[in-house]
């Protein structure tokens, strides 16, 4: 029997540990989007990051990288805590954003606030599509690192509103089928019956669910339908009773 040495038993261990507290500390922390994330979120994110690191390789004291992990988790949670309850500390953790650009006019001492050149500003512009300033009434440097563009009434898109349409809601689409299994408790919630959907399904020349890869109700009498086949024509169209 083959027997492996205690180096690498314990490594696997400390590893599994490691896993187990970055994913603990993650929902204890909450997650977010790095284009979400403040400074601190960010700092916090690569020490956490580095520590856990050192627990999967720390044979001798692995207690040491552990704590510093429960720590660093335990601080970020407080702070995220007390950002949600105060705006001053909200201010300092997360900043403030910071007006670039405003009625034709550009901030140089804003920029240096926001430790960005003429050539980042332009950059970040083009990225959001914008390659002409005229056609911008504000730019504003958000706390995460982001530029948000207000853009003239003139050069902004039309709207139904503009021309005076009133178009339905439309609602967020509900999966009914996924992977050629029906959701019944998402028909049920949506006030449907599993009927109604195969019905739906026939109507539009799958006789069966097992042929459908996703479909989505929106609220209206069809479903959004993508085959499961992608190369055939997923089930046979239903005869005409």
């Amino acid at each position: 029997m083959i027997e492996f040495p205690r180096s690498i038993s314990m490594t696997v261990l400390t590893t599994l540990l490691s896993i187990l507290a970055l994913f603990l500390l993650t929902k204890l922390m909450g997650a977010k989007q790095v284009s979400q994330m403040t400074m601190f979120d960010y700092v916090v994110g690569i020490t956490i990051g580095s520590a856990a690191a050192e627990l999967a390789t720390e044979l001798e004291e692995p207690y040491k990288p552990l704590t510093a992990l429960i720590v660093y988790g335990l601080v970020a949670t407080v702070i995220s805590i007390l950002c949600y309850k105060s705006l001053n500390v909200r201010s300092v953790i997360t900043g403030r954003p910071i007006v670039l650009l405003e009625n034709g006019i550009i901030y140089r001492e804003n920029l240096k606030k926001a430790k960005l050149d003429l050539n980042e500003f332009l950059t970040y512009c083009r990225i959001g599509g914008w390659f002409d300033l005229s056609q911008l009434q504000t730019a504003v440097f958000e706390p995460n690192g982001t530029i948000s563009f207000l853009p003239k009434e003139s050069n902004r898109p039309a709207t139904p509103a503009d021309m005076n349409k009133n178009p339905s809601q439309s609602q967020v689409q509900t999966p009914f089928v996924m992977d050629g299994k029906l959701l019944s408790g998402n028909v049920r919630q949506s006030g449907k019956e599993d009927e109604w959907v195969r019905r739906a399904l026939l109507r539009q020349g799958y006789r069966s669910e097992e042929n459908v890869l996703l479909a989505l109700w929106g609220g209206g009498e069809d479903l959004t339908i993508f085959p499961m086949d992608s190369k055939k024509q997923s089930g046979m169209a239903a005869q005409d009773p």
